[in-house]
Parts: structure tokens; C-alpha cells; sequence
């Protein structure tokens, strides 16, 4: 298993090893002594499961304040997303600043988010199913979001506001500018 830094060293890739044969493949997808090496030493207590039926389904950018604020690792079982996480740390140098990453089915690769960013994804393809383990269990109380297109952040959609298929939820969300300081 590799763990890389992306542009914003906080979230990082994960890139289990895979073992293949004739018959396919075989793959520790989460491995915590090897993650630990790395400096992500979490518990993960809760594992999430969406199903996005078409392609330009946006899901996001989520977040939950403290006290249960989430540590996310993201990997997609069938299908492909672009996977974003945005800086909410007040005080980070790259508060504002996104990493946005391809995640597939195919390559296995995962994006660790830790607390403090919020998170979302575009499915690139109809029928994608992307997972994720989280440190802190769901809490609407301290549920949040943060508008997907935001031009402050200038994250790069594969989709136009029009092409976006959203929830009310991810319609309304504030922009960052608004958000006030969260973490």
C-alpha cells in the first residue's frame, strides 16, 4: 500500500497494492499499522455506502463541526468520481485551497480527507457506488455543507450548474465567505 500527499499535504492518496492471477485480483484495501506509518493513526467507526444512478450526480462538499467532525477515506466500488476535498481550517495555509482527484473502480486508489475539509464527489459514469469510513458517527446537529461551486474555490466540475444533479440540501449550501469559522 502507498500513501502519497497531494497538493494540500493533509489529504492524502491511498494506493493499495493489488495481487492478480489468472482468475483476477486481491487487495488489502485498508491496512491501520500502515496508515499509522504515515501519520494517520484513526479509529474508524462508522462505514458509509452511496449508489448514484446517472453520471453528473454531485454529492457535497459535506462536512460535520466538532465535536464530530469526520476523518473520511474514500473508495469507489463500481463506477468512477472526481473526488474533492476543500480546506475549512481557519488558520491552515491552504484554508480555501482544494484537491480534487480521479478515483475509479478500475485503479482501486482511495483519498484520505482528514477533519477540518469538506468533501465531495461527481460521478463521471451512470451506476457508480463509491465507499467511505468515517472516525465519528452521522450527527444532523452538526451536519454541514458547503456550496459545490463555490468561483471563490474555482473547483473544475465535470459538470455545468445545469448538468448537476444535487439534492435541495447541497443547493442551498453556503458559500465559503459565508461559512464563517468552522474549524
Amino acid at each position: 500500500m502507498q500513501v502519497i500527499d497531494t497538493a494540500i499535504p493533509a489529504v492524502k492518496r491511498v494506493i493499495p497494492k493489488r495481487h492478480g492471477d489468472d482468475r483476477g485480483w486481491f487487495s488489502e484495501t485498508f491496512r491501520a499499522d500502515v496508515l499509522a506509518q504515515h501519520g494517520i493513526d484513526i479509529a474508524f467507526v462508522q462505514d458509509n455506502q452511496s449508489f448514484s444512478k446517472p453520471a453528473g450526480t454531485l454529492r457535497g462538499l459535506h462536512f460535520q463541526l466538532a465535536p464530530a467532525a469526520q476523518t473520511k477515506l474514500v473508495r469507489v466500488l463500481s463506477g468512477a468520481i472526481l473526488d474533492v476535498a476543500v480546506d475549512l481550517r481557519r488558520a491552515s495555509p491552504t484554508f480555501g485551497r482544494h484537491v480534487a482527484v480521479r478515483l475509479d473502480a478500475e485503479g482501486g486508489e482511495q483519498l484520505y480527507v482528514p477533519a477540518g475539509f469538506a468533501h465531495g464527489f461527481c460521478t463521471l459514469v451512470p451506476d457508480t457506488m463509491v465507499a467511505y469510513k468515517v472516525d465519528a458517527y452521522y450527527s444532523p446537529a452538526h451536519d454541514r455543507a458547503l456550496i459545490w461551486n463555490d468561483p471563490e474555490i474555482g473547483i473544475d466540475w465535470p459538470v455545468s450548474a445545469e448538468e448537476a444533479i444535487l439534492s435541495d440540501k447541497d443547493k442551498r449550501a453556503p458559500r465559503l465567505a459565508d461559512l464563517g469559522d468552522v474549524f
